[in-house]
């Protein structure tokens, strides 16, 4: 596995674990990698130092990330598992879903699922309450 330093078109900067630089873009062409602060799909690696272990210290720091790093991950694992549970996937219809409940044309209930960044900039311009959550890799995948 490895991190990047990440930037969105907006300048929020962030990290995030892939396989390797190939998973990377790969997966950013896809429009698979978004900035958890806005949402946005116009994501590049940022200008990253190198890594270089020059003291004991920084090698615990560096274990200390790492550790934090997998921490993180079965966070937003757990986060996952919990939204699967308790809400209706509506897949690439989340944004009409969305409207729908916010405007009352449909009952209110938890949902999940795809939306552009162009559908959530509308939801959001429209007042429509929703978050945007990095969603990680199932452990069993």
């Amino acid at each position: 596995m490895m991190v990047f330093d990440l930037i969105c078109a907006n300048k929020h900067t962030f990290e995030a674990w892939f396989k390797d630089s190939k998973s990377f873009e790969q997966l950013r062409r896809k429009g698979e990698v978004e900035c958890p602060a806005c949402g946005d799909g116009q994501v590049e690696k940022a200008l990253m130092a190198p890594a270089v272990a020059t003291s004991k210290k920084r090698t615990e720091a560096a274990k200390a990330n790492a550790a934090m790093a997998v921490e993180a991950m079965q966070v937003l694992g757990k986060m996952r598992q919990h939204v699967e549970e308790n809400c209706d996937y509506v897949g690439t219809e989340f944004a009409e879903e969305a409207r729908k409940i916010h405007y009352g044309e449909t009952e209110k209930r938890d949902i999940y699922g795809e939306a552009t960044k162009a559908e959530a900039d509308n939801l959001s311009e429209e007042g429509v309450d929703f978050t945007a959550i990095p969603w990680v890799p199932r452990a069993d995948s």
